[in-house]
């Protein structure tokens, strides 16, 4: 198994609520190296670029205009992460989409709640805290987009030199 990359995003609610820290050492606990971070403020073009049509296709222009939204209503921090299946483990700390299907332990699970229905009844969005690439396709279109190269940085943490020197 190699190392992969994978983007996270703290959106804008987790940023306001002050859960940086606790997310963030969520990653670094399970051995998962940061090689780029930054905190940015998102314009529409950006938002509808990291929100491709294709989400409209698939949930509605509704729900693509709510996360254009969303994803605007403050700053964002942006993460890189790295490590061995790292968009697996990555999804699986983050936990389901939607809070309140979330295991205990996960982020979305212990830090939010709203469920699809109650926003979907209430036409809001689903306060999630964060964004996680959902496969390789998406990180290799999702990292490019928010990093540039010069952005991304190489060194070797503890995990490295346990796991990965001979």
């Amino acid at each position: 198994m190699e190392k992969e990359k994978t983007l996270v995003l703290i959106k804008p609610d987790g940023v306001v609520r002050g859960l940086a820290g606790k997310i963030i050492m969520r990653f670094e606990d399970a051995g998962l190296k940061i090689i780029g971070m930054k905190m940015v403020w998102v314009d529409d073009e950006f938002a509808g670029e990291h929100y491709r049509m294709d989400i409209e296709e698939r949930h509605g222009k509704r729900v693509r205009d709510g996360l254009i939204k969303y994803i605007r209503e403050g700053p964002v921090i942006a993460i890189v992460l790295e490590g061995v299946d790292a968009i697996r483990v990555t999804r699986k700390i983050v936990g389901s989409t939607y809070p309140n299907d979330a295991l205990p332990g996960t982020i979305r699970g212990d830090f939010a709640h709203i469920s699809r229905d109650y926003a979907n009844a209430k036409e809001v969005n689903v306060r999630n805290l964060i964004h996680a690439s959902a496969d390789e396709k998406d990180a290799s279109v999702e990292i490019p987009l928010w990093f540039d190269g010069g952005e991304l940085h190489s060194y070797k943490t503890v995990h490295d030199i346990v796991c990965f020197e001979e």
